[in-house]
């Protein structure tokens, strides 16, 4: 089950009209989509896209009412212009980018992205990528994983996990997730009492954005979606750490700087409390939106 984190905030952020053209940039299950085109019809239309073909699968289903009025596409959103091109769009009046991994996706055991899981060391959103986890993990130097857990997991024992890490594959290939979460655990030892979260996370965390590039995606599919806004539309991001949070912050800063948008939240918006209850996994979202100007 898909739970789209802080739906009523996003939806309500972009000042949705029946008529619009919206990009959903990453449609996940297709909830925030159903939303949007219950707020677009008549006349609207929704182009939702995904690099996850199961997201696809999955949104195409939870969308089947609304007929022909939404495209689905298995395409990151960092090539939003040829989407949108063979769509034949001209502009748009809203974006939604809702950043991070699904819910079915952590939930996939064969997907290898939640350290609760035994699964193979995989972490694609998109399968069609050459790299995985598996080849991270067990191929990279050990300075090259120190500075990727470092730098994408802000992990303070990024040094010692990646040694470990080094010594456990030269006796034998690091295959699944549970092999590799419990040899971070070993390499935290004593400093796992400095965690509030598994001390794995980190370092998955880490792994994960690497494999597919989702800083780089994020900062480039944004700037190419400003782009495309028509005057007077709003794009919301919803982010979930801090690095992340960081590229959407500075790249509208700078936008509202050259006078091209006007930044709606000052500071970024979080879940309520009735949403972290109902959906931990919501805790660490922020929502921030600005309109073009």
């Amino acid at each position: 089950m898909h739970h789209p984190v802080m739906l009523d905030e996003a939806i309500s952020s972009l000042n949705l009209k029946p008529g619009y053209v919206v990009l959903d940039g990453t449609v996940g299950g297709g909830g925030h989509s159903k939303e949007i085109l219950k707020r677009i019809l008549p006349g609207g239309r929704l182009i939702g896209l995904d690099a996850d073909q199961s997201a696809i699968k999955a949104a195409g289903e939870n969308l089947k009412e609304f007929g022909g009025n939404f495209k689905l596409i298995n395409e990151n959103f960092r090539n939003l212009d040829r989407a949108l091109s063979k769509e034949n769009v001209k502009s748009l009046n809203a974006v939604l980018l809702d950043i991070g991994v699904s819910s079915f996706q952590l939930d996939d055991k064969d997907r290898g992205f939640s350290l609760k899981e035994e699964a193979p060391l995989d972490m694609r959103m998109d399968r069609r990528l050459e790299t995985s986890a598996y080849d991270i993990i067990n191929r990279y130097k050990e300075s090259d994983l120190s500075d990727i857990i470092y730098k994408y997991g802000e992990e303070r024992f990024s040094r010692r996990i990646a040694k470990r890490i080094v010594e456990e594959r030269s006796k034998k290939p690091i295959e699944t997730t549970a092999e590799l979460a419990a040899i971070v655990r070993r390499a935290a030892g004593s400093g796992q009492k400095h965690y509030r979260i598994d001390p794995a996370t980190r370092t998955f965390q880490a792994i994960r954005i690497v494999v597919n590039d989702e800083l780089g995606a994020l900062e480039e599919g944004l700037k190419r979606a400003v782009s495309w806004l028509d005057i007077g539309a709003r794009v919301a991001v919803i982010t979930f750490h801090s690095l992340e949070d960081r590229i959407v912050k500075n790249l509208f800063k700078g936008y509202a700087g050259l006078g091209v948008l006007k930044i709606i939240t000052k500071k970024p918006l979080g879940p309520s409390q009735e949403e972290i209850a109902a959906n931990p996994r919501s805790r660490s979202g922020r929502l921030r939106v600005a309109e073009r100007i």
